[in-house]
């Protein structure tokens, strides 16, 4: 099973975002997003696409759900929320 993983917009350029995945920035492809994004906004990562914007209403769930998986040690959920951060591009120096 795949997990997409939850980061909030930092800053777009074009249709590549700068992504804050607790602490961690990633250069994120916005292509198949389903809806326009602009900084401050939550998307669903996946292998470096953002694949939808988190609505304003589910973000705190859905960082609560997630941040429990991130501690999950051990747990194959876990693993796979860590294998996505991993999968995704890392953020060049100049952005």
């Amino acid at each position: 099973m795949c997990l997409g993983v939850p980061g909030r917009i930092v800053s777009i350029d074009g249709v590549v975002a700068t992504v804050d995945f607790w602490g961690v920035r990633r250069a994120v492809r916005l292509e198949l997003v389903d809806e326009p994004v602009q900084p401050g906004d939550y998307v669903l990562n996946h292998v470096g696409f953002a694949i939808r914007r988190i609505p304003e209403e589910d973000i705190q769930g859905t960082l609560d759900l997630y941040e429990s998986l991130l501690h999950g040690e051990g747990d194959l959920m876990a693993a796979d929320v860590r294998s996505e951060l991993a999968a995704t591009p890392e953020q060049g120096p100049d952005a």
